[in-house]
Order: C-alpha cells, then structure tokens, then sequence
C-alpha cells in the first residue's frame, strides 16, 4: 500500500515537472513572437521567472543527486563498440 502511494506520488510530482517547462516554453514562446509584453503582464512574468527558478533548482539537484548511469545502457554501448 505505501509503495502504491509512493509510486503515485511520484508520478504526480514528475507531471508537475513536465507541466512546469510546458508553461515555461509556451510563455517563451509568445513572448518571442511578441503576443506578450512582461511589463503588461508583470503579475505573470513574475509567476513565470519564480517557477523557472524552481525548476533550475530541482533540475541542479536531479542532476547533483541523481543514480548513476543504467547499467542496461551501459552493457548496450559496451556490445555496440561505442
């Protein structure tokens, strides 16, 4: 039962990531084509610049903390001669 939980709580947390640089990448995007103007939308581009600062943040600490290589891919490039 706690591993269910666990295992859904992870799922829930990875979604919130994608979800996350989905926003970051769609609010990019109209401001380079130029639909949006951060000083019109100041409420928003601050939203915006906080939730791309927690997402540097988780993606230095995936980074710093995450598991080591899959040994899977490892022995798959080792049998490639890559």
């Amino acid at each position: 039962m706690i591993q269910r939980l666990v295992r859904y709580f992870d799922v829930v947390r990875d979604l919130f990531w994608v979800l996350a640089l989905g926003v970051l990448l769609v609010f990019g995007f109209f401001l380079v084509l130029g639909a949006l103007k951060p000083a019109e939308v100041a409420g928003l581009t601050v939203a915006v610049l906080a939730l791309a600062a927690l997402w540097v943040v988780h993606a230095w600490l995936e980074h710093r903390h995450g598991g080591g290589r899959d040994p899977r891919l490892i022995h798959a490039r080792e049998r490639r001669g890559f």
